[in-house]
Formats: C-alpha cells, structure tokens, sequence
C-alpha cells in the first residue's frame, strides 16, 4: 500500500521529490526525500510559495521498487486511455440530447447507403404506371383539346384547335407537343392503322416519365431515411388515386409533377445542381405557373452550392428558352415566346379565368381527400410533428415539402380551380404522409428514453401498418368507382373502329363534347366530328385550317373572352352519320331517342353523378356500390338509311 501510494504521489506532484544528484558523494544509504508542502496561491492563480513541514525518507531499495511498480503503472494507465479515447468519439455540443435512431451506429455503411435499391420501386411503379395508361378515364377536356388534338394534327394533319393556339394569342408551347411527339410519330409510322395505339403509346411514354422520377424520390428517401419511410412512400406514389391517374394525364401540370419527383429525389442525394436543371425543366418545358414549388429547392441549392447549382439553372435555362421561341417561331410563323405570353395573360393582363368557371376556398380540400384520403390528411399534419422529428427530418425533408403548403395556400386563394392544378404536389402528399406514419411511436415517446417499449408506443407501431392499410384499401376503392363509373366514352368511341360506314362519314356530339376523348379514337372513315348545339354558350374548339396556315393561323371565330362563333355548331342535323349521347333519368327526350331515325349500336352504363349519394360514388364498395349509386348509358347510335 506503501509503494502505491508513493507512486500516485510521483505521478502526480514529481516537483515535491529530491532525487539524489550523480555528483553527490555516495551515503552507506542513498534515499528519496520526500517532503509534503503547504502551497500558497498568489494573487494571479498561481503557486506562490512552498512551505514543507515535515519529511518523509525511503529507501534506495523502495525507491528502485516504486520505479518498476511506476513504470507498470504508467503503462496500464496508458493503455487504458487509449481504449479511453477509441470509445469516446468527439462530443456533439448538445450533450442533453436524447439518442435516437439517427445517433445509432450503422451496422454496415454500404448497405445502408444502397436501402432499397433500384430494382423494388422501378418494378412496383411500372407495373401500376402500365396499369394507369391502360385503364386510365379522361379527366379533364383541357387534357383532349389543347394536348391530344394539336398532337393529332402534328401526326395525321386533322384535329381541333383551340383560341390558346392561335396564332393571334400564342399561349401553348409547341415544344411540349414536340416531346411528346418524339414517341407518337414512330408510333404511327409502326401502328399506320391503328391511332388507338398510337394513344396508348404516348401514354406508356408518359408513365415511363413517371416511374423514373418517382424510383428516384424513393431510393433518395431509402438512403437518406431509412427503408420504412421509403417503403411507404412508394406503396403510397403507386397506389393513391391521385397519383395513379396523374401519372399518365397528358397535362403540363402531371410533367411538372414528373419534375418535382425527379428534382426532390436529386436535391436528397445531395445533387442541388442537377436538381436545379430538372426544375427549370419542369417550369420552362411544363408548367410556367410550378416555378412557386420550386422556389424552396431552388433557393436552398443555390445557398449551398452557389456557383454549380447557379450555372446548371442558367444553362438549363437559356437553351429551352432559346428552343421555345424558335419552336414557336417556327409553328406560329412569327417571333413570340409561349412561356412569356402565357405569364403575362394570366398575371400582368389579368388573364379571365373566371370565364371559365369559378370554385370556393374549400375546394382543393375537399378534392385532395377524395384523391388521397387520410393520406392527404396526416399530410397536411407534417408541420405538426416536426419538433418532435426535428432532428431526422429537417432541414432537408422540410424543404422538399414546403411546396405542398405553399402551392395549396397559393392555388386555393385562385377564383378559378381545376383539380389538375394540384398535380405539381401529389407526390409530396405521399412523402409527407409517409413520413408522419412513420413517426407514430416517436409522438408517444420519452426523449430521455428512446428505447421505450410501453404499451401505448407498441400500439403506435401496431397503428402504422394499419393506417398504410386504410389509405391503401381506399385509395383502391376511390380508383376502381373512377374508372368503372366513367370509362364509357373511351370504350364508346373505340367501337367505332369496328363498323363499316362510307367515307367522309359525320360524327355528330351535342352535350357530350366535353368528354370527346380525342381524334384518336375516331376511324380514318369519318370525316368530321361536329358539334350540334345542346345549348352551350361558350367557344368551343374548332378543326385547324390548313387554307388560313395550320398551326400558323389566327381564326377570325377565335376570342379570349368565352364567348360563342355562330360557326361552332352544325345545324343541319340530317348531316350526321353518327351521334353521341348520354342517356340519362331525366324528364327529357334524347335525339337518339327516336328509333326511327338512329340504331343504337353501343350503349355501356355511365354513373350518374347528380343523382348518386356523394360518399358511395366516390368510394367503391363491394354490392352497395351498384345497389346505392344510379346510372346512365352512354350511346352510340348510327343513322338508319332512308
């Protein structure tokens, strides 16, 4: 005890020891002095003086014993603070926070780094993407007449114009017709016969576009959150309605949606400057307007990369402007910038939109519960749970979802509202509801124990499956009433291709023009598809005259004001070789009616969304679904010769 002590003594207060010196003279028995001192501090802190009291004297044979005893010592010591050292990494300033998940040491750095891999969610969405372009309705006229039609008449030279195209306004970019049409002209070239096809295969293009922006948002997520978070991700980008039916719309505002995707995935790869090329892509290629929900990312990559992130948006930027003014060039026969013309109808001109139907505050709402359900909802709650996700989520998960906020405030203060204006943020909704879900047990949790297995966080990890269940089980049910309730007119007008009939045949649609699925659906033996008035007021489409320039026209019957051309409608009935109607439950007379005059050649049941309740046409349920909802027919009759 002795020797220890004398050594912890050395060790620590070696200024208190007088070893002898080698010149002294030799004693019969050298010795180690030691004497214990009262130290004084100075005024500055420091030592000022000793005053020793007393001595304490050892032997050369327990000194030489102490320097063994110490040198074993001070080799343990040693060896301890170097285990020390390699289990205490430098500490994180904020000691006082709780350990996560997040804090856990990886169990394998290359295979986090891989998380789901590219193979799971490439297959997963290209199997629902083929099933979207192959069972896919029509949702919106907008989608027929300013993106079908011009296509069409790029590909066959027939096909309806509207005011956006004319020359006159310019609003429409033919270089978003001409990327689609770098599938659609092949595919006519391989299927000369069949148009049907050639629709089809723009939109397996389509879904093609989707299913690669979404794999990479989803791997992003797997890599940077964790597989949980991405699993839900995706069952959700494949299985919501919403994104199920966007993903195949030929819209500008389902390609901005592809943008977003595709940008957000690169932006958490830590890719700002590809990030930001795929914006401009989006807002200059797609949808003006989707600049605002790109604004975030775009800002945020800017700060942290400035000088990459800068030079890739303006490249990017200059070379589709310069595309676009000299595509537009090119088909409107005169300088002029869609892109710039479009911002200034809408926003400097203060463009009508109003004209063209107006809806409440309320609207997106209620439209992104139908379309998303109780996804939507925890989406919308994404805020609430960040203090407690803080430290997984933000900042870079909070950027990526601060469009969703800000797009739906934006859109929402809009008089004039169309669901397709949503479409930018629908795989957001997925992304936030993903991350919310998988949050559930954190909310229940103590920060000071992140191991806390109690009875109601067991239920909140229970409840996660189960929520992901329910979201999936009615976004399921929402699709299937979608697509069974309103597929007639596509599957109506597709048995045209099975009658005989002469050529330059009429094709006559009254109400029903809104739901004309395109000229692609109409056999090269019709000649004409006509309106006949039905009483709409509004400017309907016209063909594009090839006498006044095509695509380089400017129809004096063109407004941008709404109103109706005398010209629009054909009032000579007996004209029509073929008529489209819908029939349904009302105290009024169809001119199909008349058996006399037409043969029903088609008739395929259409819900009647007036007279069905609000919840059992929105959502399919099994027997109820038939028995609680009422139905039209949609009808395609043939004029019987005289």
């Amino acid at each position: 005890m002795r020797k220890l002590c004398l050594v912890l003594t050395i060790l620590n207060y070696p200024e208190l020891f007088v070893w002898p010196q080698a010149s002294d003279a030799p004693q019969a028995s050298d010795s180690l002095t030691y004497a214990p001192c009262d130290t004084s501090i100075g005024t500055h802190g420091v030592v000022g003086s000793y005053s020793c009291t007393q001595k304490t004297v050892f032997s050369v044979r327990e000194k030489e014993e102490a320097k063994a005893f110490h040198f074993n010592f001070h080799f343990i010591a040693m060896s301890l603070a170097a285990v020390r050292q390699r289990r205490s990494q430098p500490s994180d300033p904020s000691l006082s926070e709780p350990y996560t998940k997040v804090d856990k040491p990886k169990k394998s750095e290359e295979k986090e780094e891989q998380g789901l891999g590219w193979f799971l969610p490439f297959l997963g969405l290209g199997l629902l993407r083929y099933m979207s372009a192959t069972s896919n309705i029509i949702h919106d006229c907008d989608e027929v007449f300013n993106y079908w039609e011009p296509l069409h008449f790029l590909l066959y030279k027939t096909g309806f114009q509207t005011w956006e195209y004319s020359s006159q306004f310019a609003l429409r970019s033919y270089l978003y017709l001409l990327f689609h049409e770098i599938v659609g002209r092949p595919a006519s070239w391989l299927f000369s016969e069949d148009k049907v096809r050639v629709f089809y295969a723009v939109r397996f293009f389509l879904g093609l576009i989707s299913v690669l922006a979404d794999t990479v948002l989803v791997v992003a997520l797997s890599r940077k959150y964790g597989k949980r978070l991405a699993t839900y991700a995706l069952a959700m980008l494949c299985l919501t309605s919403g994104c199920f039916f966007a993903s195949t719309s030929f819209l500008p505002s389902s390609f901005s949606m592809y943008a977003i995707s595709l940008a957000s995935g690169l932006f958490l790869l830590d890719r700002p400057a590809a990030a930001i090329a795929v914006a401009v892509i989006g807002v200059i290629l797609g949808w003006p307007f989707s600049i605002l929900a790109f604004l975030p990312l775009t800002l945020y990559s800017l700060y942290r990369r400035f000088k990459p992130a800068f030079i890739a948006g303006a490249v990017t930027s200059v070379i589709l402007l310069a595309l676009s003014i000299v595509t537009d060039f090119y088909y409107y026969g005169r300088w002029t910038s869609s892109v710039v013309n479009l911002l200034i109808y809408n926003v400097a001109g203060g463009g009508e939109s109003h004209l063209y139907g107006t809806e409440g505050p309320l609207y997106y709402l209620k439209n992104g519960f139908n379309n998303f359900n109780v996804c939507f909802v925890l989406a919308l709650l994404f805020l609430g749970i960040l203090p407690i996700a803080k430290k997984k989520y933000a900042p870079d998960l909070l950027i990526v979802m601060s469009p969703l906020y800000i797009w739906l405030g934006f859109m929402s203060l809009q008089p004039h509202k169309e669901e397709r204006f949503l479409y930018p943020i629908y795989p957001l909704i997925c992304v936030a509801a993903s991350a919310v879900i998988e949050s559930f047990p954190d909310l229940f949790r103590s920060k000071y124990n992140t191991y806390d297995n109690s009875i109601i966080v067991t239920a909140a990890k229970i409840l996660r499956p189960v929520i992901l269940s329910l979201i999936l089980y009615a976004s399921h049910a929402r699709t299937f009433s979608l697509i069974h309730g309103y597929s007639a007119p596509i599957e109506v007008y597709k048995i045209l291709e099975h009658h005989d009939a002469e050529n330059g045949s009429v094709l006559c649609v009254g109400s029903e023009w809104h739901r004309f699925p395109s000229s692609f659906f109409v056999p090269d033996y019709v000649g004409q598809v006509r309106w006949i008035d039905d009483g709409f007021r509004g400017l309907l489409p016209f063909p594009f005259n090839s006498t006044l320039g095509g695509t380089a026209s400017a129809p004096p019957y063109f407004n941008n004001k709404n109103m109706a051309s005398a010209e629009q409608y054909l009032h000579d009935v007996d004209a029509c070789t073929f008529l489209v109607e819908l029939e349904l439950k009302r105290p009024y007379l169809i001119r199909g009616s008349n058996l006399s005059t037409w043969e029903p050649i088609a008739a395929l049941p259409y819900l009647d969304r007036e007279l069905s309740p609000a919840f059992y046409r929105s959502f399919f349920i099994p027997y109820l679904w038939q028995e609680k909802n009422v139905f039209g027919m949609y009808k395609l009759f043939k004029r019987i010769p005289k």
